[in-house]
């Protein structure tokens, strides 16, 4: 009876130490899940400087909770389609002259939060190498969207290459030109297109945004003329209205002007981008 008892004693206690052990298990198992739960943010960007500078700041972000995962984008429609139906959390690739045209042709509701860098815009070429060499009736190539042709014809109006309608104009148009004394031809063209243009015999030389400058491997320096730090074209942080205070944006936001950023952007890209903030 005493070795029956002693065995029974023996078969409880194994059950009991192995049920134990299994809910020990269980429980590092599920502290385990909860310290990793990070919250997800989706950002769209151009890869050149935009993703460059969200793939710098994903280690810091990750120390706050945020797992930030880059979506790269190469034209400038659908990163604010993708945000306004929600497909993205954030973008960054844009000035707020473009977001402001964008949001009225397309009826968006998006808002620039955070302005963070300048990217200068240039006039590049293969062909010249000054603003003399430019001949009578020469192909000058323009980005083709409102806000950006208006910023190119306005940098070649600043170098007495044309004069506007009206000089202060964000978003004229080659039709909108009343002086051009060297009767150039403004050809409006894909802004990414254009770095690829310079080797086209009949484009002189091409206004090429920041972003795509970079990415062609050119830079302020490289270019003809060129605009400087005082350029009024930032490049925002934008999200959705309802957005705006959500506080993983605004970690995000607090990330990209932080001081750590500046100093990344101004030894990275050596004047090519210019911190805004």
């Amino acid at each position: 009876m005493k070795k029956l008892s002693f065995a029974f004693l023996t078969i409880a206690m194994f059950i009991f130490l192995g049920c134990s052990n299994e809910n020990s298990h269980t429980k590092d198992s599920t502290a385990s899940t909860d310290s990793n739960k990070m919250i997800v943010l989706k950002v769209g960007a151009t890869p050149i400087p935009h993703a460059e500078i969200l793939n710098h700041i994903k280690p810091e972000l990750k120390k706050e909770g945020i797992d930030l995962r880059v979506v790269e984008f190469t034209d400038y429609v659908t990163p604010n389609l993708s945000l306004n139906d929600k497909s993205l959390d954030a973008n960054f690739f844009q000035t707020k002259q473009y977001l402001d045209i964008m949001n009225k042709e397309r009826n968006l509701n998006l808002v620039a939060i955070a302005d963070i860098h300048v990217e200068p815009m240039g006039l590049y070429s293969k062909k010249i190498k000054s603003l003399d060499e430019l001949k009578e009736g020469s192909t000058i190539a323009v980005p083709n969207d409102p806000s950006n042709e208006g910023r190119a014809l306005l940098l070649l109006q600043a170098h007495n290459l044309i004069k506007l309608k009206d000089p202060t104009s964000l978003v004229s148009t080659e039709n909108d030109i009343v002086e051009n004394p060297k009767k150039l031809h403004i050809q409006p063209i894909d802004a990414a297109l254009l770095p690829k243009n310079l080797s086209d015999p009949a484009v002189a030389a091409a206004v090429i945004n920041g972003n795509y400058a970079l990415e062609a491997g050119l830079a302020p320096k490289d270019a003809i003329i060129a605009e400087d730090k005082t350029s009024p074209y930032g490049n925002w942080l934008v999200v959705r209205k309802d957005e705006v205070n959500n506080p993983a944006i605004l970690k995000l936001k607090a990330a990209l002007q932080s001081q750590d950023v500046k100093e990344y952007i101004e030894t990275t890209f050596k004047g090519s981008v210019i911190p805004a903030f």
